[in-house]
């Protein structure tokens, strides 16, 4: 892929970002995630690809656009695979805390692992810790690894962990270990990267959240050169359909231990992320004085580069983006 898609994909990202960000602290997650979808949407029609989303906001009869199985782009090569979040963290911005992203990845057609829209457990790690932590591994053992590996003592080793009750043992026993713990209230594929980066307090992300999200942070992780192992996690009254679904998406076995080289078949993947509100990893959107800023990281694995743009987007100066759509998004 020609490293001027990375760009490209930037502006999707922040198009997502800056209409989706209207909506924070209004209460309204379903408006915000409907508006980073239409101009996400709306930004890949302008983009030199034959893409096929394999992750998206749903399937077919789920959601309106960026279904698992459409196309976007203006369908010339080269031919990809994209995995797309427009707003990772609903809730998030309904509420208007901190960790909202808009993301994306990409990769050559057929090397991005096409999950449905479930669970799945993980573990994730930065460079230091790849090949060291392993997700059936216990928690003693992994963060034991992981503090060695960083220099640091258990003590000083700090595991991002979804708030839920399905992680109340899990939570227990890092807490038993005498390692930090940062529970988050929703969207895991930001804390995620920050695990791998310098300087975010992010060191370990472990536990179960959505199949969707995983295939991205796996993405991010061949940028970085960090670790993902996970497991598809079908459950209660959904299990059996959720295994059908596996199948006819060509999971032979859900259940089998996925490395990060299952998740993500390709060493040229491009991960690009815009912050909607402010994360270890991102600063959010920002209004000041007729103007707005983002914050957009871009990364290439096949280079190892990883970009921070910081944009000033002037919407007096003329029409941030040229779809309609998008600016009346920008004007609610």
């Amino acid at each position: 892929m020609e490293r001027e898609l990375a760009l490209e994909f930037a502006r999707v990202t922040e198009a997502a970002a800056l209409c989706s960000a209207r909506w924070v602290g209004r209460g309204d997650k379903v408006s915000a995630d409907q508006a980073a979808v239409t101009a996400m949407r709306s930004m890949f029609d302008t983009v030199s690809i034959d893409g096929t989303v394999v992750i998206g906001e749903g399937e077919m009869d789920e959601a309106p656009m960026l279904y698992i199985g459409e196309k976007v782009g203006l369908g010339v090569p080269p031919s990809v695979d994209i995995a797309v979040d427009p707003l990772e963290g609903t809730n998030v911005v309904a509420k208007g805390l901190t960790g909202a992203i808009a993301v994306l990845a990409c990769a050559p057609s057929g090397c991005l692992l096409h999950a449905p829209d479930m669970y799945m457990d993980k573990i994730c790690a930065g460079p230091a810790s790849r090949g060291r932590v392993f997700l059936d591994a216990s928690v003693r053992e992994n963060l034991r690894q992981v503090a060695r590996t960083l220099d640091k003592s258990v003590g000083e080793v700090t595991v991002v962990v979804l708030d839920r009750p399905r992680h109340q043992q899990l939570i227990e026993d890092i807490r038993r270990e005498g390692a930090r713990i940062q529970l988050i209230t929703d969207g895991d594929v930001s804390p995620g990267v920050a695990a791998a980066m310098p300087n975010t307090g992010v060191d370990l992300l472990m536990g179960i959240g959505g199949a969707p999200e995983g295939v991205i942070t796996a993405a991010a992780m061949k940028c970085l050169g960090g670790d993902f192992q996970a497991r598809l996690w079908p459950e209660g009254d959904e299990y059996e359909d959720e295994i059908a679904r596996c199948h006819a998406m060509g999971i032979k076995d859900p259940l089998q231990l996925l490395t990060i080289d299952e998740l993500v078949k390709s060493e040229d993947v491009i991960f690009v992320a815009t912050g909607i509100t402010d994360s270890s990893l991102l600063k959010g959107v920002r209004y000041h004085g007729g103007k707005i800023t983002t914050q957009t990281v871009v990364m290439r694995s096949s280079s190892g580069t990883v970009r921070f743009i910081e944009a000033i987007h002037n919407p007096d100066k003329k029409p941030l983006f040229q779809d309609k759509r998008i600016m009346a998004l920008l004007k609610q």
